[in-house]
């Protein structure tokens, strides 16, 4: 059983854990500012997230590292390393923790994915507002369906019909 083995599995878990956090609270706070539809926030937001995304891409090289050292001791190929073979490789008490951390860590993820999914739908939904308002102020026809002869007929806008 190797310690270092356990210190760094236990250690990358709790950041993979303090950064999941945190890209939460970002997601949830964008959410927040798209709801508000504060341009500014959201916008701060997004370069918060894309920030933490950086973070995560260096802890995504090291889980690499962790997972070809803990292959070569296994006598297997990075790819096939699980958890599972890891808890192996370290004791008892830390292979629970670490089991209950990775837990945590994937519902962690889940509930960004979730969230991000739940933002991406209402930046969609004013994106379309927005752009039917554009074509309406510009008098732009609506995309679709044409009748035959491709000719689009420009919509009347009346304010009164009065006859005299």
């Amino acid at each position: 059983m190797s310690t270092v083995l356990e210190a760094e599995l236990l250690v990358h878990l709790d950041q993979q854990i303090a950064s999941a956090r945190r890209l939460l609270s970002y997601v949830l706070a964008q959410g927040t500012a798209i709801r508000a539809r504060d341009v500014e926030a959201v916008l701060k937001r997004l370069a918060e997230i894309q920030s933490e995304m950086v973070s995560r891409a260096k802890l995504e090289t090291e889980r690499t590292g962790l997972l070809q050292r803990a292959g070569t001791a296994l006598g297997v190929p990075a790819t096939q390393v699980t958890l599972e073979r890891l808890c192996a490789l370290v004791t008892p008490a830390a292979g629970r923790a670490a089991m209950e951390r990775s837990a945590e860590l994937r519902g962690l993820l889940a509930e960004i994915a979730r969230e991000h999914g739940i933002n991406r739908a209402l930046m969609r939904q004013e994106l379309t507002f927005l752009a039917h308002l554009t074509r309406v102020l510009g008098q732009e026809p609506e995309p679709g369906y044409r009748p035959p002869g491709g000719a689009a007929v420009a919509p009347a806008h009346r304010a009164l019909d009065l006859q005299a």
